[in-house]
């Protein structure tokens, strides 16, 4: 099994194409939400869960783990895949 990866993202993101495209290139299934399509509510508690107010975030296991910049470094640094394998 491998992890849950949720991207929360809007239209017209350059880092939430991004983010998609490294995940997609390591052959990750995640789900994305589309801010731009739902509720205001629905950023507005998600803004409350993470006090980020920026896209995408991205949340692996719902382990918040950041945007595009902390999941790109967390593939440089080696450790993605570790936490993409751990269920």
């Amino acid at each position: 099994m491998t992890a849950e990866v949720k991207v929360y993202s809007t239209n017209f993101c350059p880092y939430c194409v991004r983010a998609k495209q490294l995940l997609e290139r390591k052959g990750v299934a995640y789900t994305e939400i589309n801010l731009s399509n739902e509720a205001p509510e629905v950023r507005m508690e998600l803004t409350q869960k993470t006090k980020h107010r920026t896209v995408p975030q991205i949340f692996i296991n719902d382990q918040f783990i950041g945007g595009f910049d902390q999941l790109y470094a967390l593939e440089k640094e080696g450790k993605l895949d570790s936490m993409l394998a751990a269920v």
